[in-house]
């Protein structure tokens, strides 16, 4: 079983202005895919802000896939996917590739979404979309192979023929 963490990035929630609706439903889809949430923690819009959480969750070791919710899109304050540049030491682009083809099934408007995910130390990074529902379709598409991702971060034997 791997270990994971959750990072909502808004303002608006930290500030307690909303409440957080897309880091619990992200923690639940991940525990029930077998993934154990081990930490949880919210964050503001703020770059420095977001590259500190990052560093520390992924540095200390304790989980090996950190997805973060919000800040993905247009706007000014929207910096998830610069922050996630500016600490990972290897970039996956397939992951973000795959959750914006499976949702332009959806909406046209998710080529909008400037989600990343990298390697940092032993820990994969994944941004997702801050909307519930855009979190939950984004996840779902590549959910099923990120075990097999983490094995080989891991250093773990993987099967890389099986599906």
């Amino acid at each position: 079983m791997f270990q994971a963490a959750v990072l909502t990035v808004s303002d608006r929630s930290f500030r307690g202005e909303r409440p957080d609706e897309g880091g619990p439903l992200v923690a639940g889809l991940l525990e029930g895919a077998g993934f154990s949430v081990v930490k949880t923690a919210i964050v503001p819009d703020e770059q420095g802000q977001i590259e500190d959480a990052l560093r520390e969750i992924s540095d200390s070791g304790e989980v090996q896939l950190l997805v973060t919710t919000g800040g993905t899109g247009f706007s000014p304050r929207d910096v998830t996917p610069e922050a996630t540049l500016a600490v990972c030491q290897r970039m996956a682009p397939g992951i973000p590739e795959a959750m914006r083809y499976a949702s332009m099934q959806v909406t046209s408007r998710a080529m909008l979404s400037r989600a990343q995910a990298g390697i940092r130390g032993g820990t994969l990074i994944v941004n997702l979309p801050g909307s519930p529902k855009a979190a939950r379709e984004n996840l779902e598409a590549v959910l099923p192979a990120l075990s097999h991702g983490l094995e080989m971060l891991s250093g773990r034997p993987a099967d890389c023929a099986k599906h």
